[in-house]
């Protein structure tokens, strides 16, 4: 399985430095960044999006021969078809949650995102947008912002502490909380505090859940942590970018990593639990490592939402420095759909930060 480049800006939302989180993963056709867990300040595993992009060939093609990856091409993984735009539409059309997995601060990214709630707005669908980037402390700030016409930019970065939590430059995701409020979408927080994710990486799961502060919020107890394939996942990307730490190191590590998809698998099996008959699909949008292969935050989400219709759309900021890694990645089967889209202005994102 190919390892994921690590989003080192991510890390700011972990820890005060930085909290690492997971790279992602690319499926075909139809890490991170450890911040000095020895802190002890506290890790969160996220993954590195791989882009989307607007137009397509059109029509689904069959790939009789690899075509050459380029910025625009979408993927159907499982049947090695290059797809549209239009094709993807009978897909989402469907889902009940549709997990966008981006690489951060990638402005073509957000911009797919944006195509994707555009394409249910125009079949009349009620489409909610869920985001990593906003807190569960933040979410009567968001509420406020988007019902409430006056509400200034000033006042949702006060009151959804943006910069005790995700922080880093708003401007870089304010396209999508902008159109939330422009469509008058429900906006939710994904993300458990960052307080709650650093006493996890400093004391463990078993001991932070007896912690005070956890008790502040409805979490669904217990958490298992045990998960093959989640573990070898996570683990793998760590030691490859982090030799020779002591055990106790990855395993808080992973206890974090846990904590937080189980927080944001929550926030979305409430939703399913909750919406109306007219409401709906909900669309995650995360970093692509959080939705990689369908485990982090997918299975989580299946576990009790058996019947529940997704769709992973894994995004990729392409450039041709990546193709052996993307080719590995549509192999394994990253995603339902890998989109390639143009870098960002930050460039292609160091594997180890």
């Amino acid at each position: 399985m190919a390892l994921a480049p690590i989003d080192i800006m991510t890390q700011e939302f972990f820890l005060q430095d930085s909290l690492p989180q997971w790279g992602d993963y690319v499926t075909s056709c139809s890490v991170v960044s450890l911040v000095n867990i020895f802190r002890p300040k506290l890790l969160a595993v996220s993954f590195i999006l791989l882009a989307l992009s607007t137009y397509g060939p059109f029509g689904c093609t069959t790939l009789q021969a690899k075509p050459a990856l380029e910025v625009g091409q979408i993927y159907n993984v499982s049947e090695q078809t290059l797809l549209t735009v239009d094709d993807l539409v009978p897909h989402v059309l469907a889902a009940d949650v549709i997990f966008l997995g981006e690489e951060h601060y990638t402005p073509s990214h957000l911009e797919a995102a944006q195509t994707i709630l555009n394409i249910l707005l125009a079949h009349q669908r009620q489409p909610t947008l869920a985001m990593e980037m906003f807190s569960w402390d933040g979410q009567p700030g968001l509420d406020r912002y988007i019902r409430k016409p006056e509400t200034t930019i000033e006042q949702l970065l006060e009151e959804s502490h943006w910069g005790n939590n995700w922080g880093g430059q708003f401007a870089d995701y304010q396209p999508l909380v902008t159109f939330s409020k422009s469509h008058q979408l429900n906006l939710l927080a994904l993300n458990p505090p960052r307080p709650l994710v650093r006493l996890v990486a400093s004391k463990g799961l078993a001991e932070a859940i007896t912690n005070p502060a956890m008790k502040e919020w409805n979490i669904e107890w217990p958490i298992s942590l045990d998960d093959p394939e989640y573990r070898r996942i996570i683990f793998d990307q760590i030691e490859a970018c982090h030799a020779g730490m002591p055990d106790i190191a990855y395993q808080r590590f992973y206890e974090a990593s846990v904590f937080r998809d189980e927080g944001m698998a929550q926030i979305i099996r409430n939703y399913l639990n909750h919406k109306s008959a007219s409401e709906g699909p909900l669309v995650s949008y995360t970093g692509g490592g959080h939705i990689q292969y369908h485990i982090p935050i997918p299975k989580r989400v299946k576990r009790t939402q058996p019947d529940a219709k997704t769709v992973t759309i894994y995004l990729v900021a392409w450039d041709p420095s990546k193709e052996k890694e993307v080719q590995a990645e549509l192999n394994n089967g990253i995603a339902d759909f890998l989109w390639l889209t143009p870098l960002g202005p930050k460039g292609i994102q160091a594997r180890c930060g």
